[in-house]
C-alpha cells in the first residue's frame, strides 16, 4: 500500500470518528429533552403540594410574599381598580333620584336650618321662656298654578281661603314670591323675578339687611350691598323675617354671579338665581301667619248652654 491509499484511509476513519460522535451528541439529546418533559398528572401535583406549603407555611413568611406579589403586580391591578371606579362613577343621577327631587330636598334642608338658628336666637334673647317653632302656628293654603310665566303666576285661592296681598309664596320649599292681587277665588303671585319685586333678603351668614329685586327674565338682583362684606358664588340668600308674614328666614335663591357694581365700584353687583323649578311647578302654599280662627259654637241638642 503506498502513501495515497494510507492518507485515504485516514480521512475515512476521521470521519466515521466524526459521525459517531455527532450520532452520541443527537442521542443524548434527545434523551436530555425526554427527561425534560413533564406529564400534566405531574405538573398538577407540584402545583397542589405548592399550594399546600403556602397554607401551612408560617404567616410571616406569607406576609412577606403577599407584599412581593403586590409590589411586582400593583401597578396592573391599580388600573383596573381605577376603571371600575370610573364606571360607577359615571352610573347617572337619575338611577337614585331626580335633580328637582333633589332640589327641593336641599332647599327644605336650608330651610330647617335656618329656622333652628332663627330657634336658637330666640332662645338666646329670650332664656326661660318656652317659644313655639317659628312656622309652627302658620297656616298653608295649597293651591294649583292656574296659568304664568316668569314674572307672574295665578293660583286657584283667594280672600274665600283667607288669602291677602303681601303673603309669602313657597315652591319647592323655597319662597317664590309673594301675593300681589287677590279676588274671591283666585289670586295672582308676583314672583322674585318681576321686575317690581322687592323682597329683604340676607346672603349666607352676613347679618345686614339686604333687597332683592327681579331683573323681569329669570333672575334677580342684590345692588346696594357694600364690597366690604365677602360674598360667594353659591351662598344661600334667605328671605328675612318678617312680623306677621313670615316667622323665620327661608331659602330664595342662590348667588349666581357677584362682580363689582358699574357705576359705584364701592358696592356689590349680585345676580341671584332662584331655587324652585318654573317649568314644574304645578302647585304652591301661601303662608298665612296667625290665621284666624272660627270661634267655637256654643249650643248643643239645639239649646244654649248656661255658664
Amino acid at each position: 500500500m503506498d502513501g495515497n491509499d494510507s492518507s485515504c484511509v485516514m480521512r475515512i476513519a476521521k470521519k466515521t470518528n466524526n459521525i459517531r460522535n455527532t450520532q452520541y451528541h443527537i442521542r443524548n439529546t434527545i434523551m436530555a429533552r425526554k427527561q425534560i418533559r413533564v406529564s400534566r398528572r405531574m405538573l398538577f401535583t407540584w402545583l397542589m403540594l405548592a399550594g399546600f406549603i403556602f397554607l401551612f407555611a408560617p404567616q410571616n413568611l406569607t406576609n412577606k410574599f403577599q407584599l412581593a406579589f403586590a409590589h411586582i403586580f400593583g401597578w396592573p391591578l391599580s388600573i383596573g381598580r381605577n376603571i371600575s371606579l370610573s364606571a360607577r362613577a359615571q352610573q347617572s343621577l337619575t338611577d337614585l333620584v331626580s335633580r328637582r327631587e333633589y332640589n327641593k330636598l336641599l332647599n327644605h334642608l336650608t330651610n330647617v336650618i335656618e329656622q333652628r338658628d332663627q330657634a336658637y336666637q330666640e332662645i338666646q334673647k329670650l332664656s326661660g321662656f318656652r317659644r313655639k317653632r317659628p312656622l309652627e302656628s302658620a297656616k298653608f293654603v295649597l293651591a294649583d298654578v292656574v296659568k304664568g310665566s316668569t314674572t307672574e303666576l295665578t293660583i286657584n285661592c283667594g280672600e274665600n281661603d283667607g288669602l291677602a296681598k303681601g303673603q309669602f309664596v313657597l315652591g319647592d320649599n323655597s319662597i317664590i314670591g309673594t301675593i300681589s292681587d287677590v279676588w274671591s277665588r283666585t289670586a295672582q303671585i308676583k314672583l322674585i323675578t318681576h321686575s317690581t319685586s322687592q323682597i329683604a333678603v340676607k346672603i349666607a351668614e352676613l347679618n345686614v339687611d339686604a333687597i332683592i329685586q327681579g331683573d323681569g327674565s329669570n333672575s334677580a338682583k342684590i345692588r346696594l350691598l357694600p364690597i366690604k362684606h365677602k360674598v360667594k358664588i353659591g351662598d344661600n340668600v334667605c328671605a328675612r323675617k318678617t312680623p306677621g308674614l313670615l316667622g323665620a328666614p327661608m331659602i330664595i335663591g342662590k348667588v349666581a354671579q357677584c362682580k363689582m357694581n358699574e357705576e359705584n365700584p364701592l358696592l356689590w353687583d349680585i345676580t341671584v338665581k332662584p331655587v324652585y323649578d318654573i317649568e314644574r311647578l304645578n302647585d304652591v302654599a301661601v303662608i298665612i301667619m296667625n290665621p284666624v280662627r272660627a270661634p267655637k259654637e256654643k249650643a248643643s241638642n239645639g239649646m244654649n248652654l248656661q255658664e
